[in-house]
């Protein structure tokens, strides 16, 4: 009997062990599935965030773009060329030797000025920032190299579009015949008709430009009135390039290929 009742306890004691074992097995199996439905459910939660998300990245990193490939090489033909290279290049390639500038010239513009502008324009094409942004994104620390570029290009707006302005000016006066810049002017007495002695020992170009133009005075220290047609033009200079840059490339593309065209036609004239 004694061996009897330890063979049922060995008994009993393996069936309770199985028993335990198939419980804990039943709670690993319900806390695998209780993991996988909340999974299952918190995932299209986590996916909307996460798209909502990259929708969002998405809308701050859209910036406007070129309308097309000739709008974007007609905008940098025209910030390529401008002023310096119709009046003042001319004038030091002659001033320093002629065609013997144009061998260093040719050399420095191979080795370092198409490399930059290329450097440039990759720069812009895959930070697509601004002028400071592009400082900051390579490094904070170098931000301040944004913030002085465009204080250099306020500066470089402002006596550009004196120039501009001297454009308009003479454009306005060009409807005329003759040119009120052919000839001086005659000063007409009781007795007789003679020229203006200033403009007689100058030109009447010269003239015109500083008498009417500009109407200087005879020294710096006298003030002298408003030159109220300077400032019409300086406004109206002022306003096109507003208008040109309101909405941003979208609008300077435009104006860039009216520009340029007009600017190509005037070279070859």
């Amino acid at each position: 009997m004694p061996k009897n009742s330890k063979a049922v306890k060995r008994e009993l004691d393996d069936d309770v062990t199985e028993s335990v074992r198939d419980l804990l097995s039943n709670e690993d199996a319900c806390d695998d599935s209780f993991k996988k439905s909340s999974l299952i459910v918190d995932s299209p939660e986590g996916k909307e965030c996460d798209v909502e998300e990259g929708a969002s990245d998405g809308e701050e990193e859209e910036r406007p773009a070129w309308n097309s490939k000739l709008q974007y090489i007609l905008a940098q033909v025209g910030f390529s060329v401008g002023l310096g290279n119709v009046w003042r290049f001319p004038y030091l390639c002659q001033k320093n030797g002629g065609g013997a500038y144009l061998v260093p010239y040719l050399i420095l513009l191979i080795l370092i000025g198409i490399p930059l502008f290329f450097l440039e324009l990759a720069v812009g094409q895959r930070i697509r920032r601004g002028s400071i942004g592009v400082w900051n994104y390579v490094s904070p620390r170098l931000g301040g190299i944004g913030f002085a570029s465009c204080v250099v290009c306020f500066f470089v707006a402002l006596y550009y579009n004196v120039i501009i302005s001297w454009s308009l000016f003479y454009f306005s006066q060009s409807f005329q015949q003759p040119l009120p810049w052919h000839e001086c002017p005659l000063v007409k007495n009781k007795t007789s008709t003679y020229v203006v002695p200033e403009c007689e020992k100058s030109s009447a170009t010269t003239y015109y430009w500083y008498r009417e133009a500009l109407d200087i005075t005879n020294n710096i220290s006298e003030g002298g009135g408003l030159n109220w047609k300077m400032t019409v033009c300086l406004l109206a200079a002022w306003s096109m390039v507003c208008l040109a840059m309101i909405k941003g490339i979208q609008s300077s593309g435009k104006v860039k290929r009216l520009s340029l065209t007009s600017k190509l036609k005037k070279e070859n004239v």
